[in-house]
């Protein structure tokens, strides 16, 4: 496994400790100990990782290793690890030179915003001794630290525990161990993070040590537990330090409950929020997002049996619904909401649709007043769009939406650097239209006024997208809300005409002929390309600075969670037999889930270089992502219906 692959560790709460196999940070947002205040945003980092090594009778080994300026690897920890293994958690053993091996496993516990990590012999050694010194900072996880006269050294220090606050505005440091504490305090200056070089962002960081704990690891297993406390309050006087090591190994059988890796990494995404639940749309830096969670929910809780979060995740969402219009990131309290997305809306009638249809095939329950706030949401969406609502969304006279003004990204092809939106993709776009239509004929279900608009969009739609020139669908028709101009660059957006949604609006020769010309000029083993080769403005490469970067975001970049419409267009087009499923699994879900290891471990990335080798990029934990290949695993390619069982909450 790749020395710069990452591990992730979620709390459930938008909190997590995250890094690398090699152990060395690369990004600001590898942590220990990175908690949301307000879950799941507010967050911060407070104990960015930390130096360990460990003395023998025959001189002191690292067990660590740090970047820092101008591109120094110290101490040498990476080069003692001998085995990595990420499951249930991530796990590492150091074979240090004169032949002792230690293990080191790091855990985050589940709905807290709690970390062990422990480490302990795995050969009986007389006169080892273990070292670990913290690296504090305290600061908002999208920023970096710097040396300042502000910070606290201070340590309160009661048996067991050890408590920092390094600023009275950010919550405070716990720490629980079977150790001991020395207090020694110091800066240590110029971390270097390779991964934001790479991204053209600032990338050097001053942290705080305050001290160092040590341990007999002789005399057993060295426990340490940090923990996340609220500014200016503290938290219930916690276990002792062998009792956290029991209580959080427990989880071990809540992670063991699910069925794959990809049912075990889908949790990852399920958090609180308030009194509810709502999904991360990627790891490290992305919360909540609209359009994300209902393109996620599907696969993430729909295909796993987790009626009852989708079920929350819903019903909130469903009360934030304004002109039609839901936000495209849920608004935090005192924040004005953000809707500047034309599909998050119509994903979620999508979402709702089929978290009915799994209540009913699962013979579950749902009580009629939520039910009624379902359906009172999707009217609400439905009539909004149809009278028109912000940024020129509007139902046209020919039963299509039409929707964007200048300077607005509405679809998911969202990039935006200052002024410049990089695929306006203003008029009739193929995808919202596919969306459209397909929550007008789920409206119709109750009302007769929206399936009659399904039927005349419909057919227009049919009518005015095929491309007969190069068969296939224009991406953009009535462009810049021009009557008859269209935009013909090749896209994956058309896909969504014939799988990825309940109803195709397309069958036969014409999708057929759709499926075929995306798989050959669009399909990678990670997904499709959002822009085909030889195009105007194609990107083979996302890499560079921010600018260089959000331009080649949709313009050719590979998008892993794409597939899932794709394969189901696929299989669609060929009959759905039981023989086309299995030839869709080989051909490429098992390629997609080759690289579950490759960039987050157990996880899929958020996109991919357009070009071979086709190097993962962005968030390399990614909710849609994990949740199509969910839904192709589980709902697409399951070679007969399943009724996944009743099961409790998973506890703690």
């Amino acid at each position: 496994m790749d020395s710069n692959a990452e591990w992730l560790e979620a709390d459930g709460r938008g909190g997590f400790a995250s890094g690398t196999v090699g152990g060395a940070r690369t990004r600001r947002y590898h942590a220990l100990l990175l908690t949301a205040t307000r879950p799941p945003t507010d967050r911060f980092v407070l104990v960015n990782g930390c130096d360990a090594w460990v003395e023998t009778p025959n001189g002191r080994s690292a067990l660590s290793s740090q970047l820092y300026l101008p591109g120094i690897t110290y101490p040498d920890g990476a080069q003692r690890i001998e085995a990595f293994e990420p499951d249930p958690w991530p796990r590492w053993i150091f074979r240090l030179d004169d032949g002792t091996r230690v293990e080191q496993q790091i855990v985050a516990a589940h709905a807290t915003p709690t970390v062990l990590v422990s480490w302990r012999l795995l050969e009986p050694h007389p006169g080892v001794t273990l070292a670990v010194r913290p690296f504090l900072s305290g600061r908002d996880y999208h920023s970096l630290h710097h040396e300042n006269s502000a910070l606290r050294f201070d340590a309160d220090v009661s048996g067991e525990q050890v408590r920092w606050r390094p600023y009275p505005s950010v919550p405070s440091v716990l720490a629980v161990s079977n150790g001991s504490y020395h207090h020694d305090p110091e800066w240590f200056r110029n971390f270097l993070y390779t991964a934001e070089r790479a991204r053209g962002l600032d990338a050097v960081e001053d942290l705080a040590s305050p001290g160092i704990f040590r341990w007999d690891l002789a005399a057993g297993e060295a426990v340490w537990v940090l923990a996340a406390e609220a500014a200016g309050q503290a938290s219930p006087t916690p276990p002792a330090a062998v009792a956290w090591a029991a209580k959080l190994r427990d989880s071990e059988r809540r992670r063991r409950q699910f069925p794959s890796r990809l049912h075990r990494a889908a949790d990852a995404y399920l958090v609180r929020r308030a009194a509810g639940e709502t999904i991360v749309a990627g790891y490290p830096w992305f919360t909540d997002w609209g359009r994300d969670t209902f393109i996620a929910l599907r696969g993430l809780c729909l295909a796993t049996g987790r009626l009852d979060d989708a079920r929350s995740i819903l019903l909130q969402w469903a009360s934030a619904v304004s002109e039609g219009m839901l936000p495209n990131r849920f608004p935090d309290a005192g924040d004005a909401p953000e809707f500047n997305a034309v599909d998050a809306s119509l994903w979620f009638v999508v979402a709702v649709h089929d978290f009915l249809q799994a209540v009913r095939v699962q013979e579950r329950t749902l009580a009629a007043l939520e039910r009624k706030a379902l359906q009172a949401a999707i009217e609400a969406i439905l009539t909004g769009y149809a009278r028109g609502t912000r940024y020129g969304i509007r139902m046209a006279d020919d039963g299509l939406l039409a929707a964007g003004e200048a300077g607005v990204q509405l679809t998911w092809m969202d990039a935006k650097v200052g002024d410049w939106v990089v695929t306006p993709r203003t008029g009739k776009p193929v995808e919202v239209q596919a969306l459209w239509l397909n929550a007008l004929r789920i409206g119709g279900t109750w009302s007769e006024l929206w399936a009659q608009i399904y039927k005349r969009g419909r057919a227009a739609f049919v009518d005015r997208f095929w491309n007969a020139a190069a068969g296939c669908l224009y991406d953009v028709i009535d462009v810049n809300h021009e009557p008859g101009k269209v935009d013909t660059a090749f896209r994956p957006n058309q896909i969504f005409a014939v799988g990825g949604l309940p109803f195709a609006l397309l069958d036969g020769a014409a999708a057929r002929q759709i499926v075929d010309a995306v798989e050959a000029r669009l399909l990678t083993p990670l997904g499709l390309r959002s822009l085909a080769p030889g195009a105007p403005g194609y990107t083979p490469q996302y890499i560079g600075d921010v600018r260089e970067r959000d331009g080649a975001y949709h313009q050719g970049t590979v998008w892993p969670w794409l597939l899932g419409p794709f394969v189901e267009a696929w299989v669609r087009v060929r009959g759905a037999t039981l023989e086309v499923k299995r030839e869709a699994r080989t051909r490429f879900l098992e390629p997609l889930l080759q690289h579950l290891d490759v960039a987050g471990i157990g996880h899929l990335p958020e996109i991919a270089d357009a070009e071979p080798p086709h190097t993962p990029r962005g968030c390399p934990f990614q909710a849609w992502s994990v949740g199509e290949a969910l839904r192709l695993a589980e709902v697409v390619l399951a070679e007969r219906p399943v009724v996944a069982p009743r099961r409790a909450r998973a506890g703690p």
